[in-house]
């Protein structure tokens, strides 16, 4: 059977330089999302998980070394590889991204075969890992998801899924629970019902669109699925104490 392409985010402002390396990855198999900037790239990784990220280090808005460090604290990306594509770069700023957590570095100007050899070979190794420690499909024996790892599914979930209503069936169905153990579980876990999570987890995804500069009330509405925005306003309010308006006012101050 074949092997499903493998998905990259790309991120490089520099349109020559972007382009290039979009049509080099995409003519070596790879399905590629290429994005100008950090907070592009940011914005849609909040609802994607991709296979692995190459970000240009120095970018406006937004550089690579900011989006690592912003995405790396969510779970989900925990096992994405990360790869800094950049011109000249002193040593001390090198071994400080790495020491973060970065994985590799490419050195502007590079070769083609250099860049597709790194992503392959950290692709093939994450594969590895991944069979290494994934149980049987076919095993009889039920494996129980820790409680980091639940939350981490149903995150990933919701984050794929974030601009609509996923109602609780379709929810339970993904994780292959039933209703009453899904809502068992996440109650045990963080003593909400399962309602109260979704919602919040939404509402959680507005609060970082606001700390990200965003002010426009109907997109955040939009951009988190809900169905109305006096529905939006009144969990929003519920939740932090503010309507959205005033909430967006106290951080401007």
């Amino acid at each position: 059977m074949k092997n499903e392409k493998k998905n990259v985010v790309l991120i490089e402002d520099n349109l020559a330089l972007g382009e290039s390396i979009f049509d080099l990855l995409t003519l070596s198999d790879f399905n590629v999302k290429w994005l100008k900037n950090g907070y592009e790239a940011l914005m849609y990784l909040n609802c994607n998980l991709p296979d692995i990220i190459i970000s240009d280090l120095v970018m406006p808005v937004m550089g690579g070394d900011e989006l690592f460090l912003k995405i790396r604290k969510s779970n989900k990306f925990n096992s994405v590889p990360f790869i800094i594509i950049t011109a000249n770069i002193d040593d001390e700023t090198k071994f400080k991204q790495l020491e973060n957590g970065v994985n590799d570095y490419i050195m502007k100007p590079f070769k083609t075969r250099e860049l597709i050899l790194k992503i392959k070979n950290i692709l093939n190794l994450k594969d590895q890992i991944s069979k290494k420690n994934s149980p049987d499909p076919f095993s009889k024996v039920t494996i129980k998801l820790s409680e980091k790892d639940f939350l981490v599914s149903i995150n990933t979930i919701l984050s794929k899924n974030i601009k609509k209503t996923i109602d609780i069936d379709e929810l339970s169905s993904q994780l292959y629970v039933s209703k009453s153990t899904l809502d068992k579980k996440i109650r045990k876990r963080t003593n909400k019902n399962i309602s109260q999570y979704m919602r919040e987890f939404k509402l959680d995804y507005a609060l970082k669109l606001i700390y990200l500069g965003e002010r426009n009330i109907q997109f955040l509405v939009d951009e988190t699925g809900f169905n109305s925005l006096s529905y939006f306003s009144t969990s929003f309010k519920k939740y932090v104490g503010l309507t959205p308006r005033d909430y967006i006012k106290s951080t401007q101050n």
